[in-house]
């Protein structure tokens, strides 16, 4: 019989994993498992290890079961190996990137397990930044960095992104950065405000940050914001909501890569990486695809939107309430350069 292990995050969704983790174990079973679980503790990478110790036992399958960070942890531990484990989400957190971008119904824990009975699959790319892996975003720059201070709770109300309604007023801190950038088609050299490598089309719920994003080309969707101008990034934001436009702004670079080199001259400016949300490590590093290297149980079949979308309602209310704190930035830009404050 083949073997799975549910590795759960027992206070992820409210403790509604650890509530329900009878009925995950039976449709384990239902499915042909021999299934067992492994509850994750506050020891650091406590999830990590363990999937790495599963993966070289020989299991067939890893459940996932908690928010984007769970998921992260259990991909740092089986993406090293030579033979990897099978995996399956279970999303138990607020904004759950992934299992937006693999359709697996949110707020309903049997619903998300019973994706598992359909045995459809597709094999993702992960992304590899040093010796850490990542499986929806990396980032660096000071737009990015600004993440670090919005406090954990605002983060999972509103996703990645969203804080940029709550962080408005810290706009005029983002300076340009003297970044150097290497990728397939080419290579930039200048200031930047921020760059972003994306796997999936969803970042914090906005599904047009890379519009046309595939799970498994081999290839990352890479943005370079190259203007550090307040008003600028407002209107690049704004073209973002407005179904992508973003990518055909010369104010930015949108380009399909497999592979990117980043570093800065300036070694007294350090330039921070974001790595699914959380801070990676420094500049200079190397972000590698690889190309379908985990094979996801996905629900292909066509489900509601509001079971993958999330909240529209909630997004439409912060991509408002960031145009109203633009708007009075902008009635602050008294000479018109985009340079309040200073």
């Amino acid at each position: 019989m083949k073997k799975a292990r549910v590795i759960y995050n027992p206070t992820s969704g409210k403790e509604a994993l650890k509530s329900n983790l009878a009925d995950i174990l039976d449709i384990l079973e239902t499915a042909g498992y021999e299934a067992s679980a492994f509850a994750t503790t506050p020891t650091p990478f406590s999830a990590r290890e363990e999937a790495r110790r599963v993966g070289e036992s020989g299991f067939d399958l890893i459940v996932a079961a908690g928010g984007d960070g769970t998921i992260n942890e259990v991909v740092n531990g089986i993406a090293p190996l030579e033979k990897r484990p099978m995996m399956a989400i279970i999303p138990g957190g607020t904004t759950n990137d992934y299992a937006r971008a693999l359709k697996i119904p949110r707020g309903n824990i049997k619903a998300a397990a019973e994706v598992i009975l359909k045995n459809q699959t597709v094999r993702m790319d992960i992304g590899k930044a040093s010796e850490n892996y990542f499986i929806n975003i990396a980032a660096g720059g000071h737009l990015t960095e600004l993440t670090y201070e919005v406090p954990s709770e605002l983060k999972s109300v509103f996703g990645y992104l969203a804080y940029l309604a709550k962080g408005a007023e810290l706009l005029p801190r983002i300076k340009p950065i003297d970044m150097h950038f290497e990728f397939d088609e080419g290579e930039y050299h200048g200031n930047a405000s921020m760059f972003f490598l994306g796997l999936t089309n969803s970042v914090g719920g906005f599904e047009q940050i890379a519009p046309d994003a595939k799970l498994d080309d081999g290839k990352f969707s890479l943005i370079i914001v190259k203007t550090a101008n307040i008003l600028e990034i407002a209107h690049l934001v704004a073209l973002m909501l407005n179904k992508g436009k973003h990518i055909h702004d010369d104010r930015l670079i949108y380009t399909k890569t497999s592979h990117l080199n980043v570093w800065t001259e300036n070694n007294s400016q350090p330039l921070m990486i974001n790595l699914d949300g959380e801070y990676g490590g420094d500049a200079p590093m190397r972000f590698e695809n690889l190309h379908q290297h985990i094979e996801f149980l996905a629900n292909l079949d066509k489900i509601p939107n509001n079971a993958v979308m999330g909240d529209l309602d909630r997004l439409n209310e912060v991509s408002e309430e960031f145009i109203r704190e633009v708007e009075k930035l902008q009635d602050e830009d008294i000479d018109g350069d985009g340079t309040i404050g200073e």
